[in-house]
Order: C-alpha cells, then sequence, then structure tokens
C-alpha cells in the first residue's frame, strides 16, 4: 500500500516538474510584453512574394467558398496569390464550387493512403509538375478557415524577418455555439498567447499546429512532395524542422478563424486521433528530440513535452490513484471514503485547469466572439473537456491508429448573421 502511494506522489511530481514552464509562461508573457514593444508589421513596406495556397478538402462544399472568398479580399496584392485545392476523395461538390472561385483544383481518389498528409504531398507534387518556378511562400489551410483581410500582409512581414515557418493566431467561429466548441475555443487561444506568444519573444521555437501556418520555397525545394503522413502530420513536419535546427516563428498579429466540434463524441473522436498522432510522433522523433534537449535545447525539450505528453503521466497517475482506492476499500475503508480519494484527485485537476481558463478568458475577453454569459460558462466547463483527454488517451494507447475527417458546417447561409453578431471578418 505504501509502495503504491509512493508511486502516485512520485507521478504526481513528476508531472508538475516536467509542464511547470507551461504555467511560468503566463506570466512570463505579461512581463516581458510590458517590457518589449511588439513590432507592428503595418509599420514597414511588405515584400511582394508570391503565395501559393494549400487547401485539403474533403466533402466541404459548404464551406470551402467562404475561405476562398477570405482569401480574394485580402489587403495584400491579389495577383501575388495561386489557391489550390485537393479534393480529397470527395462525394460533393467541392471541386466545383472551389474552381468557381477561380482556384485551381486537383481531384484525388486514394481510399488506400487516406488523410491529409498524404493528400498533402499529392496536391505539392501536382504544383510542382505543373508549376516548376515555383513559389516564394507556402501557406496551408483547412476549408472552414476564415482569414482576417491584412493576414498576408502580416505573415509576409514576419516571414521576411528570416523565418523558414510562421504559425498564426488562431480563433473560434464558432465558439459559444456548444459548451465543447467554447473549451477547444479557450484551449487554442491559450495556446496561441500563451504559449506561441511567448515562445516568440523568448526566442525560442513555436510550432505548426493543423492549419494557418507558412513555409518558404527553400523548405519546398529541400523534399519531395509532403513527406510526413502520421495522423498529426502537422507535429511531424514541426519536429522533423526543429530537429534540423529551424526556429518556427510565431505571428501574433495574424489572425484566422477556425471551426471547431460542437459534440462530445465528434471532440473525442478527434482527440483519439490527436493522441494516436503524437504517439506515432513520439516513436520516431522523441529520442532524438531527448538527446538534442539534455545538450541544452529548449526548443527540443519543449516539443517533447508536447508529444510525450502530460496525459500520459495523467493517465498512470489516475490508474495509481484508482488502485489505492480499491486497495483501501478491500482493507476496510468504506466505500465513500474510496470514492473521495478519487474526487480529491479529479478537484487537484480541475483547479489549475480552471484557473488557466479563467485567465485566458478574463485577458481574451474581447477577442472571444461571442455573449458574456457563454464566456463565463466556458470558464467552468473547459476543464472538464481537458479532464476528457485522460480516458481518451487511455483509449488511444489501445485502439489502432485510423483517420477520420470531421464534418464543417459553418457556412455561408447562417456566416452572415455570424458576421453581425459575432464580428467575424468578411
Amino acid at each position: 500500500m505504501e509502495t503504491v502511494k509512493l508511486i502516485a506522489v512520485i507521478l504526481a511530481g513528476l508531472s508538475a516538474v516536467l509542464y511547470a514552464y507551461q504555467f511560468a509562461f503566463i506570466p512570463l508573457q505579461w512581463i516581458l510584453s510590458a517590457r518589449k514593444k511588439q513590432r507592428d508589421a503595418a509599420l514597414f513596406s511588405v515584400p511582394r512574394k508570391t503565395c501559393a495556397v494549400l487547401i485539403s478538402a474533403r466533402n466541404e462544399e459548404r464551406v470551402i467558398g467562404d475561405l476562398i472568398k477570405s482569401i480574394t479580399r485580402q489587403t495584400y496584392d491579389n495577383e501575388l496569390i495561386k489557391v489550390f485545392v485537393v479534393a480529397d476523395n470527395c462525394s460533393d461538390g467541392t471541386a466545383k464550387a472551389a474552381s468557381e472561385l477561380g482556384a485551381v483544383v486537383y481531384e484525388r481518389t486514394n481510399t488506400e493512403e487516406v488523410g491529409k498528409g498524404y493528400a498533402l504531398d499529392f496536391l505539392m507534387r501536382r504544383i510542382k509538375a505543373d508549376y516548376p518556378e515555383g513559389f516564394d511562400l507556402y501557406f496551408v489551410f483547412d476549408a472552414d478557415n476564415l482569414l482576417c483581410r491584412d493576414y498576408f500582409e502580416k505573415m509576409v512581414a514576419k516571414a521576411e524577418e528570416g523565418f523558414d515557418i510562421v504559425t498564426s493566431c488562431r480563433n473560434s467561429k464558432n465558439f459559444g455555439d456548444s459548451w465543447v466548441s467554447s473549451a477547444y475555443g479557450l484551449m487554442f487561444m491559450r495556446s496561441s498567447r500563451y504559449l506561441n506568444h511567448t515562445r516568440s519573444m523568448l526566442g525560442t521555437s513555436c510550432y505548426a499546429a493543423g492549419t494557418g501556418y507558412l513555409f518558404t520555397r527553400k523548405i519546398a525545394e529541400e523534399q519531395e512532395g509532403w513527406p510526413y503522413h502520421m495522423l498529426t502530420e502537422d507535429i511531424e513536419f514541426s519536429a522533423d524542422q526543429i530537429l534540423k535546427g529551424r526556429i518556427v516563428g510565431y505571428c501574433c498579429d495574424a489572425e484566422f478563424y477556425d471551426e471547431q466540434p460542437v459534440t462530445f463524441r465528434l471532440s473525442c473522436r478527434q482527440r483519439l486521433r490527436w493522441a494516436q498522432g503524437y504517439i506515432q510522433v513520439l516513436k520516431k522523433y522523441g529520442g532524438s528530440l531527448l538527446k538534442k534537449s539534455l545538450k541544452g535545447d529548449f526548443s527540443c525539450y519543449d516539443l517533447n513535452m508536447c508529444i510525450m505528453p502530460a496525459f500520459l503521466v495523467t493517465v498512470f497517475s489516475l490508474v495509481v490513484d484508482i488502485i489505492l482506492s480499491i486497495m483501501g476499500f478491500t482493507v476496510g475503508r468504506t466505500f465513500a471514503a474510496s470514492m473521495l480519494s478519487v474526487l480529491k484527485y479529479v478537484l487537484a485537476m480541475y483547479a489549475p485547469l480552471f484557473a488557466i481558463a479563467l485567465i485566458t478568458a478574463l485577458t481574451e475577453w474581447k477577442r472571444i466572439r461571442t455573449t458574456p454569459v457563454k464566456k463565463i460558462l466556458a470558464v467552468f466547463t473547459s476543464p472538464i473537456f481537458m479532464i476528457a483527454y485522460t480516458p481518451i488517451a487511455f483509449v488511444s494507447l489501445f485502439t489502432k491508429p485510423e483517420w477520420k475527417p470531421i464534418e464543417h458546417c459553418v457556412d455561408g447561409k447562417n456566416l452572415s448573421k455570424r458576421r453581425k453578431e459575432e464580428q467575424l471578418p468578411e
């Protein structure tokens, strides 16, 4: 019994030590922001760079048009932007909707190699064959995204500072649709402001996360197609590039909007894929990241902590705590006392997550596009969403990795109303 208790204490302490820096990032961001004026890209002339927009879309007929329209409305010279869409195993009018708005569309049918990584690989190879002159910058978006009008100006200016990869500020276009979408929204806002922004100010690397990032011609020419095919191909790409010594920059002024799942079932499916993808990346790159971490490379340590990830320690801690409760029950403790022990553990997880959600909501209040009541409710429900990662992570250890698309439905029919009520970009 005492041995098991000791293991529980060690695991809890290990988790606290490994991830303490992420909590320290919050006050550190405030201090650095107060001392350091952020460079305003609008004050500088934006260089003329040719830009290729890469969009992987599977049955996204309802939303892809709004993304392309937000690209054509950019303040950046639209003659320098070329939109490419891979209609990946589509059974709807995605290809037609995109081509009618001027995008170059390639249709792909491959039910064996499934996933965004394979679709981007196909798209990059087709672009290289049809546009051998290439492009200066390559932007990656998901079909459900919306861009603020100065997005390209800000990102191009940031890349001009010497970054081969730049990621941007992620907001939510359906924050108030459900407690699940609001939890996603707070999670990405916290990641943008209190992780990526702090990393940027410290001069360490961020990482590309799913959508809303660019990479340069140099990277495109270094590799054949897009050689990242894991379930989390974005994290695989980041790990590979960080190990090569590159710093992934962050542009806090370039904001885009993303649609989040609204049901808990869909979120579980998506996060299960993420958890499985992190494990895939960990197996391939974890050792190399650890070696560079031990040599003092904080970017490698930081990324390793993100893919290791915290939930594995949490899973084992929870299992140990349940074992303790069962053992206590079998040696004479009441059922209520045993369950109280588990409840204390859950509350110990809830408290710091609640504090993070509260700080994020208060400091990002104006950027959250929903009603005040829903903002407040999100602070209380967000920790539940995050704690749910624990059983999802546990399941990911025993299930076969599989990519499944997430349906998006915030389309043009209801977007006009949202723009007026929630101040979404045109």
